[in-house]
């Protein structure tokens, strides 16, 4: 699930990295989820904002652990803050989806001011003490994710 963009950057990244046929890019922002019972992998990428995971992305999680937990499955997260990563990644996850997981990965992050409204601005600009956009996307890490699930 995408905000601004970055999530669905890494994805993108991710796909390439793969280099699988078959893989499709769902936003579930968007987008209804596919019927997952037709999948044998199944990676879920998400980003925080204002330190927590979008809601969409705990539902979806919650609502279809017993069939995630059938599949070889990836998690990845996207954030700016290092110091939080570990507890973020484990309140946006359920625990037995983590646990069962081949691969949890956090691949950075951006802020990309000029895609956010004034309040997320205002919010961005206080807290994180930046003024301009700013990418943080770990390149390597994304390898070394694809490496592991392949």
């Amino acid at each position: 699930m995408t905000k601004h963009g970055t999530t669905e950057k890494m994805a993108k990244l991710l796909r390439n990295e793969l280099n699988e046929s078959n893989i499709h890019l769902i936003n579930l922002r968007n987008e209804n989820p596919p019927d997952l019972s037709k999948f044998y992998k199944i990676i879920i990428g998400a980003s925080i904002h204002a330190g927590t995971v979008q809601k969409k992305i705990k539902k979806f999680c919650e609502n279809n652990l017993e069939t995630l937990q059938t599949k070889r499955i990836g998690l990845f997260l996207c954030c700016m803050d290092k110091n939080k990563v570990k507890e973020q990644f484990y309140n946006a996850f359920p625990e037995a989806l983590r646990l069962q997981s081949d691969c949890n990965s956090y691949f950075g992050g951006e802020f990309l001011l000029d895609k956010m409204n004034f309040l997320e601005k205002a919010v961005v600009k206080k807290v994180a003490g930046v003024n301009d956009s700013v990418s943080n996307i770990n390149q390597e890490e994304i390898k070394k994710f694809a490496q592991r699930l392949r």
